[in-house]
């Protein structure tokens, strides 16, 4: 009796283990829910809608930007940035990431890559330039949002001056 109460438990752990709901991949569903975050900033830098842009970042974003000052503390100082930034275009500003990597542990992910940003200036310049980022994410009340943001371009060091003309 006893070694057939044993063999009767076990088939129904085993059955039971067979039907039960597998884990899904958080890392994979957050990765999806940041690529869509930036597919949406994407649209609303290209539509240069400054409000469609900060959904992104969080209120206490600091920001690493190509432009002056060192940093930018704090979602109202850096919208002025995005604003003064549109303000140079005279029509639509492009972004790519082509390849963007995502790499997600709990409640915090990093987004990093090459972007490619096209436009014409206001004077009539065509801009075509590739940039790196870095983005540090966390999900706050259930949302991702960018805490830090950082944007380059290399550096001459012997001339000290930016190198802008890269391609990847």
């Amino acid at each position: 009796m006893g070694a057939r109460l044993l063999s009767i438990c076990a088939a129904g752990l085993l059955v039971s283990g067979c039907f039960k709901e597998k884990p899904r991949d958080q890392s994979a569903e957050a990765a999806k829910q940041i690529r869509q975050l930036f597919d949406n900033w994407a649209k609303a830098f290209d539509a240069k809608n400054v409000d469609g842009v900060m959904v992104m970042y969080a209120p206490t974003v600091t920001a690493f930007d190509i432009v002056p000052p060192l940093q930018f503390r704090g979602a109202d100082a850096y919208r002025k940035d995005y604003s003064e930034f549109f303000g140079q275009f005279s029509g639509p500003v492009h972004v790519e990431t082509p390849d963007m990597q995502i790499q997600v542990s709990g409640d915090t992910a990093f987004a990093y890559g090459l972007e490619r940003l096209t436009g014409t200036t206001t004077k009539g310049d065509a801009v075509d330039m590739w940039l790196r980022y870095t983005e540090g994410l966390k999900r706050i009340d259930g949302q991702w949002r960018v805490v830090h943001e950082h944007i380059s371009v290399p550096a001459d060091m012997a001339t000290g001056k930016a190198v802008m003309n890269l391609k990847p």
